[in-house]
């Protein structure tokens, strides 16, 4: 400890320190909150497609208009992170964090009051603002609070939250709406996201890293209260700040030559692996419905996928840290290829098609998972969450996409093994992608 003590003192690099020091409850706390955040976030964005039957029966809603809704949700998560996530860089990670929780926590509470059509698809657009802000905010902090040895399991960790709080949406919707009506899942959503507002301005420090790039007012004196939390010695002062880098968070920066290629193979890489899933979350059910095998079938093969879905992106994030990012990304990846092409093969018999299911949501729910550390350690502090942001708007394209190309296929009655392969052939290129990214050359840690 008086090493790290002296180090400090002498003004090293806190990245550093932090890197080689045991991990803190701090730190614990701090991706825990996260995590949890993101279980809500999970939880929040499936409540409208658990809602839809009761609404649409309530308001005799057509399918053309509730489908609008549910690319209101995906367009405003869109622009939150292309757009609103990239003020984070600017504003802090703590202060976006809970700018996109009183976002998300008053929508969902006002979503449950409206009673036309043009207000639910504004406050599901709105949601999906706060929440497509949020989840870049997260993976930025996550990053910059853990060690390098551990950085890709904790962000693997806290990507997990998403599919928790999906498959926990869907056991809450189970018994609020029957007995409350669809608006009680919205109340319920609004409260629980409203009370952690609380609990992140308590609990939820501020980055060291914004602290010491951007050095906002009382920088010193926070980042010394951090390290101290962090049983780390004080800064006696900081280095002059470069408005040269507090101009750096925009997306022109992604786009330099230095960052270019690997900024053009990440959005790509998020455009095919979202093509894929999306098609996966959104058609899966409704495959297995229509094979015959029933509407239970269906619902437990989607259960199936998420629950594959939290294992491979746990599974990925501790293989990660021990044999690399990259060469995991890239055998989940193809591995998820090659379950999809066995599934659309194998006979139409629920036992295995759910334990074909599980292995799918895994591998490729898995390796997609494994892009956030990619683009956590790809970019600098003063734009790491605009070129996460970026990444995820890039690849929500791709989500609209695959679900409206997989409606086509199976519209016209392809046979299961053909549109199969067709979702496969995109997380091949994304393995080879991401293969090809080059982290030497930006003198980052290891992928």
């Amino acid at each position: 400890m008086t090493k790290i003590l002296d180090a400090m003192e002498s003004g090293m690099d806190v990245k550093a320190t932090i890197d080689r020091s045991p991990i803190r409850p701090l730190q614990v706390a701090v991706i825990m909150i996260c995590f949890t955040l993101n279980v809500l976030d999970g939880f929040d964005v499936v409540a409208i497609a658990f809602a839809a039957p009761a609404i649409s029966n309530d308001w005799q809603m057509s399918l053309t208009l509730l489908g609008l809704v549910f690319s209101a949700g995906l367009a405003g998560m869109t622009i939150g992170a292309m757009f609103l996530a990239p003020l984070t860089d600017i504003v802090g990670r703590r202060n976006m964090i809970l700018i996109a929780l009183l976002i998300i926590s008053s929508t969902m509470v006002i979503t449950a009051t409206v009673h036309e059509i043009w207000q639910l698809v504004i406050m599901r657009s709105l949601t999906g603002l706060g929440i497509g802000s949020m989840l870049a905010s997260l993976t930025s902090m996550t990053a910059e609070f853990v060690p390098n040895r551990k950085r890709n399991f904790a962000i693997s960790l806290v990507q997990a939250g998403y599919p928790v709080g999906a498959t926990c949406g869907g056991f809450i919707a189970a018994w609020l709406i029957p007995t409350y009506g669809w608006q009680s899942l919205f109340y319920a959503g609004g409260i629980l996201t409203g009370l952690m507002i609380p609990v992140a301005s308590l609990w939820l420090p501020e980055s060291i890293e914004f602290l010491i790039r951007r050095q906002p007012a009382n920088a010193l004196k926070k980042i010394n209260q951090t390290l101290k939390a962090l049983h780390m010695g004080a800064l006696s002062n900081l280095a002059a700040s470069s408005s040269e880098k507090i101009n750096k968070a925009s997306v022109s920066s992604l786009l330099t030559t230095k960052h270019r290629n690997n900024t053009l193979r990440l959005w790509l890489a998020f455009f095919m692996c979202f093509f894929t899933l999306y098609f996966l979350i959104s058609w899966l059910p409704k495959i297995i419905v229509n094979a015959g095998m029933g509407m239970q079938n269906g619902i437990y093969v989607g259960t199936a996928f998420n629950f594959g879905a939290i294992i491979g992106v746990l599974l990925l994030g501790y293989l990660a840290d021990k044999k690399g990012l990259k060469p995991m990304i890239f055998w989940f990846s193809l591995a998820g290829a090659a379950s999809m092409l066995v599934f659309g093969l194998i006979p139409e018999q629920i036992a295995i098609l759910l334990v074909m299911t599980i292995l799918i949501g895994m591998f490729v729910d898995g390796g997609f998972s494994g892009l956030y550390a990619v683009a956590a350690r790809l970019y600098p502090t003063e734009f790491r969450t605009t070129g996460i942001g970026w990444a995820i708007g890039a690849g929500r394209f791709g989500g609209v996409l695959g679900p409206y190309v997989g409606g086509i296929l199976i519209s016209q009655q392809w046979p299961m093994a053909a549109y199969f392969t067709v979702f496969a052939i995109p997380m091949i290129i994304a393995a080879i992608v991401v293969k090809g990214i080059n982290a030497d050359e930006l003198k980052v840690a290891t992928l």
